[in-house]
Protein backbone atom coordinates (compact mmCIF):
# COMPACT_ATOMS: atom_id res chain seq x y z
CA UNK A 1 0.00 0.00 0.00
CA UNK A 2 0.84 3.66 -0.59
CA UNK A 3 0.14 6.85 0.48
CA UNK A 4 -0.33 9.89 -1.85
CA UNK A 5 1.33 12.88 0.15
CA UNK A 6 1.09 16.81 -1.04
CA UNK A 7 2.45 19.99 -0.68
CA UNK A 8 2.72 23.41 -2.20
CA UNK A 9 5.93 24.93 -2.91
CA UNK A 10 5.54 28.60 -4.41
CA UNK A 11 6.73 29.03 -7.88
CA UNK A 12 9.75 31.34 -6.78
CA UNK A 13 11.51 29.01 -5.23
CA UNK A 14 11.59 26.86 -7.90
CA UNK A 15 12.52 29.63 -10.16
CA UNK A 16 15.17 30.38 -7.70
CA UNK A 17 16.65 26.96 -7.81
CA UNK A 18 16.55 26.67 -11.14
CA UNK A 19 14.58 23.67 -10.92
CA UNK A 20 11.27 22.30 -12.38
CA UNK A 21 8.62 20.70 -10.12
CA UNK A 22 9.58 16.98 -11.02
CA UNK A 23 13.32 17.48 -10.33
CA UNK A 24 12.72 19.58 -6.89
CA UNK A 25 10.30 16.75 -6.29
CA UNK A 26 13.20 13.98 -6.40
CA UNK A 27 15.52 16.42 -4.32
CA UNK A 28 13.07 16.50 -1.48
CA UNK A 29 12.68 12.94 -1.62
CA UNK A 30 16.22 12.24 -1.34
CA UNK A 31 17.19 15.13 1.11
CA UNK A 32 14.12 13.15 3.33
CA UNK A 33 15.49 10.20 2.96
CA UNK A 34 18.91 11.45 3.61
CA UNK A 35 17.81 13.11 6.75
CA UNK A 36 15.93 9.83 8.21
CA UNK A 37 19.03 7.80 7.26
CA UNK A 38 21.25 10.03 9.03
CA UNK A 39 18.83 9.63 12.20
CA UNK A 40 18.73 6.27 11.63
CA UNK A 41 15.34 6.51 11.26
CA UNK A 42 15.44 4.85 7.75
CA UNK A 43 17.67 2.01 6.64
CA UNK A 44 19.62 2.25 3.46
CA UNK A 45 17.47 0.01 2.00
CA UNK A 46 14.00 2.17 3.26
CA UNK A 47 15.65 5.02 2.25
CA UNK A 48 16.84 4.35 -1.22
CA UNK A 49 13.47 2.93 -1.71
CA UNK A 50 11.58 6.09 -0.76
CA UNK A 51 13.97 8.80 -3.20
CA UNK A 52 12.39 5.38 -5.89
CA UNK A 53 16.22 4.36 -6.33
CA UNK A 54 17.55 0.76 -6.19
CA UNK A 55 20.17 0.83 -2.87
CA UNK A 56 23.38 0.99 -5.25
CA UNK A 57 22.26 4.12 -6.76
CA UNK A 58 21.36 5.59 -3.33
CA UNK A 59 24.87 4.62 -2.45
CA UNK A 60 26.54 6.33 -5.19
CA UNK A 61 24.31 9.36 -5.03
CA UNK A 62 25.68 9.44 -1.02
CA UNK A 63 29.29 9.44 -2.46
CA UNK A 64 28.23 12.43 -4.72
CA UNK A 65 26.60 14.25 -2.15
CA UNK A 66 30.00 13.50 -0.05
CA UNK A 67 28.21 11.54 2.92
CA UNK A 68 29.07 8.65 4.80
CA UNK A 69 27.17 5.62 3.58
CA UNK A 70 28.65 3.35 6.93
CA UNK A 71 27.85 4.76 10.36
CA UNK A 72 29.99 2.68 12.93
CA UNK A 73 30.49 3.99 16.67
CA UNK A 74 33.65 3.16 18.38
CA UNK A 75 32.69 0.35 20.59
CA UNK A 76 31.60 -1.52 17.64
CA UNK A 77 34.68 -0.97 15.88
CA UNK A 78 36.59 -1.95 19.02
CA UNK A 79 34.65 -4.91 19.16
CA UNK A 80 35.53 -5.48 15.55
CA UNK A 81 39.37 -5.16 16.01
CA UNK A 82 39.28 -7.25 19.03
CA UNK A 83 37.65 -10.07 16.86
CA UNK A 84 39.99 -10.25 14.16
CA UNK A 85 42.83 -9.50 16.55
CA UNK A 86 41.53 -12.93 18.41
CA UNK A 87 41.51 -15.02 14.49
CA UNK A 88 45.09 -13.71 14.05
CA UNK A 89 46.49 -14.88 17.17
CA UNK A 90 45.39 -18.27 16.13
CA UNK A 91 47.79 -17.94 12.98
CA UNK A 92 51.33 -18.09 14.62
CA UNK A 93 53.85 -16.14 12.60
Amino acid sequence: MTQQLTFSVDDSILLSMKRDKDDFLKDMLFYAALSLYRKNRLSLGKAAELTGMDRLDFIDKLKQEGEIIFHYDEKYLEEINSGVSQFLSKFPE
